[in-house]
């Protein structure tokens, strides 16, 4: 009978229709990612990216990015200005259908850009919609005229306004980030600090000022590259602390319909590090520009190596991980119909681009190594001892698994496995020590949480090639407990948890020991990392007793809190606070409470938000060099208690 009333009662009236930009209020994630601090960041991208366009254009030399005081945003141009006359269709001005109107841009083939990054021509529109107020003026190079609107809620408060005459030209848009869809208003400088930097090593010759006007001292970074790409290499390589083998290697190509270039460099690293752009779009997944210079780059050094006898008739070829050991490439293109796939935009779907950056590394690098034998001997060398390397990782493989039971499924002595199968539905917890591990397993629920302890520091992967690796006694039980493989065997289809908890003390060892896993993780299981199934758990650091009454504080001012409310009714009562030292001194039912059960803990899940920076704060705390992480250590140490990965 319920569901005959259901279906009556489901009939037009219930089919609800989102006018305007109402439908970016209502489903924010779908525009920006999140309503979280990343979304708040996107919201400057948005705009920077229609001044960036104008740049494309040729239009535009200097953007200026302003977080001002109660984070009221200020992005500035010098491009042409927003066209502000009439919209032949709309009936009202063109810089109201632009911020006011869904799919409304000079990026849909009207001839506006040739080519352009932006969220599809959605970008005004939508950070206008999620703002509590926005205004923008335009210095229009057409009319030589000032123009100025308001909005409110993504709504024109008035009709545009002419202001005067000016004698400058570009767009101005000031904006305030709406409470109502933002769980924070408060903009993350140093990661709206690398985007920024970003693009204008993408765009040699542009300057981008940024300033952060909260604090009592203005911080401001002139961003200005001539040396584009190439400069964006060098500072990369400056970063991890790499010593290249070479000058940079540019190359480049334009003709009407699209452009490419790359800049490339072998330094004395173990790991390799490719950053791919399209329309100056980070392209975290690759797409056919990454597979084009991947499979050219391997048949070039290839054919120089046979061509030169490096590599004899007998030898087998050099893979692409030989190939690409130690280098650190950029590679850009930009195409008037960039094709992505995914609303994220990660991955680039031309097929032709993959020809066009194919074809000009195949041309380009063979003459520069024809022209330069002394780099083309020390690249090649580089390239055949990782290739000796892999295969003393593949003979080191195969005799873990022979004595580990890999191919016999047998598991390693210290895990305590569940019983649910279904990898959807299962976590496991690598646990600092035998004495935690022995609280967890008492503690948890077999039926869908593992644990496997870990003793002892474990090897430092940031060191060591994969051959030594393989065989480790520290990484061996982690490698086979979770099923998947590593480095070039690696298939996360085989993964038997989708939740992998890093469980240390909150302390400075605990701290260690968890970057030791995600530095393991980083460079031999990344797709772990990419995919979110990596997470850090997060202890208590403090006990809080009155009487039978008992809680937790995670952090010295949730203790302060805490304290204060227990004392309540009762100023002068007296509260137990005592410091957890380590998870082992927990008892089981403790630990389920606090830190186990999925009801009341707190995880962290490990997310890579820039390549470049993790990349670097890897190589900083766990390289050769002391003087960095010594440096490192001493900026942040106030995080060292509590790290939020």
């Amino acid at each position: 009978m319920s569901d005959e009333k259901n279906i009556v009662n489901y009939d037009e009236s219930q089919i609800q229709v989102l006018e305007g930009l109402e439908a970016v209020r209502k489903r924010p994630g779908m525009y920006i990612g999140s309503t979280s601090v990343r979304g708040l960041n996107h919201l400057i991208y948005e705009i920077v990216d229609n001044s960036i366009d104008e740049a494309l254009a040729g239009y535009c030399k200097n953007i200026k990015v302003t977080i001002g005081k109660g984070n009221v945003v200020t992005v500035e141009d010098d491009g042409r200005g927003i066209p502000v006359g009439k919209h032949p269709k709309m009936g009202i001005s063109t810089l109201e259908v632009v911020f006011t109107i869904l799919h409304a841009g000079g990026k849909f083939g009207g001839g506006g850009y040739k080519v352009s990054g932006g969220l599809h021509g959605v970008g005004a529109s939508v950070v206008n919609a999620l703002s509590e107020w926005l205004e923008v003026e335009v210095h229009d190079s057409r009319t030589h005229k000032l123009y100025k609107q308001r909005y409110d809620r993504g709504k024109a408060e008035e009709a545009v306004k002419e202001i005067g005459p000016t004698d400058k030209s570009g767009t101005k848009v000031v904006f305030y980030p709406d409470s109502e869809i933002f769980e924070t208003l408060e903009f993350e400088y140093d990661t709206i600090l690398k985007r920024m930097r970003e693009q204008a090593f993408l765009n040699a010759g542009i300057r981008i000022i940024l300033t952060d006007e909260r604090g009592e001292t203005p911080v401001t970074e002139d961003l200005h590259y001539e040396g584009g790409i190439k400069t964006f290499v060098e500072y990369i390589n400056n970063e991890r602390k790499a010593t290249p083998f070479h000058d940079i290697i540019y190359v480049s190509q334009e003709n009407e319909d699209n452009s490419a270039e790359i800049a490339l460099q072998y330094t004395n690293s173990y790991n390799e590090l490719i950053l791919s752009f399209a329309n100056d779009i980070r392209t975290t997944e690759g797409g056919t520009h990454e597979a084009g210079f991947k499979s050219a780059l391997t048949s070039v050094i290839n054919d120089y190596a046979r061509k030169y006898k490096f590599l004899k008739e007998k030898d087998s070829n050099l893979s692409g991980d030989d190939v690409r050991e130690g280098l650190t490439a950029v590679i850009s293109v930009k195409l008037t119909e960039a094709e992505f796939e995914g609303q994220t935009k990660t991955k680039l779907g031309n097929s032709i681009m993959r020809s066009v950056v194919s074809n000009l590394i195949t041309e380009k690098l063979s003459v520069f190594l024809e022209e330069n034998p002394s780099i083309a001997k020390a690249v090649i060398n580089k390239c055949l001892m990782a290739q000796r390397a892999r295969e003393a990782a593949r003979r080191a493989r195969e005799e873990t698994r022979r004595k580990s039971g890999l191919d016999s499924g047998q598991m390693p002595d210290k895990l305590r496995d569940c019983n649910e199968k279904n990898p959807a539905l299962t976590e496991i917890y690598i646990v600092e020590g035998d004495s935690a591990g022995g609280s967890a397993t008492q503690g948890r629920d077999s039926r869908f949480q593992a644990i496997l302890p870990l003793w002892g520091k474990m090897l430092n992967v940031e060191k060591a090639r994969a051959d030594k690796i393989y065989g480790n006694d520290k990484l061996a039980p982690v490698i086979t407990a979770l099923g998947a493989g590593i480095g070039e065997d690696f298939n996360i289809e085989k993964l038997r948890y989708h939740k992998i908890i890093i469980m240390a003390d909150a302390d400075v060892d605990g701290a260690h020991i968890r970057t030791l896993l995600l530095t393991f993780f980083f460079r031999f299981m990344k797709p772990l990392i990419e995919q979110g199934y990596i997470y850090s758990a997060v202890p208590p650091l403090y006990k809080l007793s009155r009487g039978k009454t008992v809680r937790v504080a995670y952090s010295d001012e949730e203790r302060d809190r805490i304290s204060s409310e227990m004392r309540e009714g009762n100023p002068n009562a007296k509260i137990d606070i005592s410091r957890f030292k380590g998870l082992g001194e927990m008892n089981p039912q403790e630990l389920w409470e606090t830190t186990m059960d999925p009801e009341k803990r707190t995880l962290r899940r490990i997310e890579i938000e820039d390549a470049v920076a993790a990349d670097s704060i890897f190589t900083i705390l766990m390289g050769e060099d002391v003087d960095p992480r010594r440096q490192y250590i001493e900026e942040n140490a106030k995080y060292a208690v509590n790290l939020d990965y």
